[in-house]
């Protein structure tokens, strides 16, 4: 079974946590074959480590992590890559990947830019 972290900052407020667990919905229903969980850096558990344990205790094989960071910060740039080496050394029986931080994604930058000329152009 192949997995997906969705690994975004974290925060205290419940209300920040409601777009990650949307794409986590989102997933879910399009490939609910695939195990898909949130996992945050800070404030908010679960961690990048226990999201990966419970979808290895589940039975993933192979496990892809999302960063659902816009810019690419000192999170994305030093946090994560340690972070991934942890999770290589816990798990080396899964296949590891990390994809690229959300905002380097053109077709997100692309669906950015057009919400924000639909709403100005929707004035007009």
């Amino acid at each position: 079974m192949h997995a997906i972290l969705l690994f975004a900052h974290g925060s205290r407020d419940p209300l920040w946590h409601r777009p990650i667990q949307a794409v986590a919905a989102r997933i879910a229903q399009r490939a609910p074959e695939m195990a898909v969980r949130c996992a945050y850096l800070e404030l908010t558990e679960p961690s990048l480590a226990q999201a990966a344990a419970e979808v290895v205790q589940q039975g993933a094989t192979s496990l892809s992590v999302l960063p659902m960071f816009l810019g690419v910060g000192k999170h994305a740039r030093e946090d994560l890559p340690e972070l991934m080496q942890s999770l290589r050394q816990a798990h080396p029986q899964l296949h590891i990947d990390c994809q690229p931080a959300v905002g380097e994604h053109d077709a997100l930058l692309d669906l950015l830019a057009d919400i924000a000329l639909s709403h100005t152009m929707s004035r007009e």
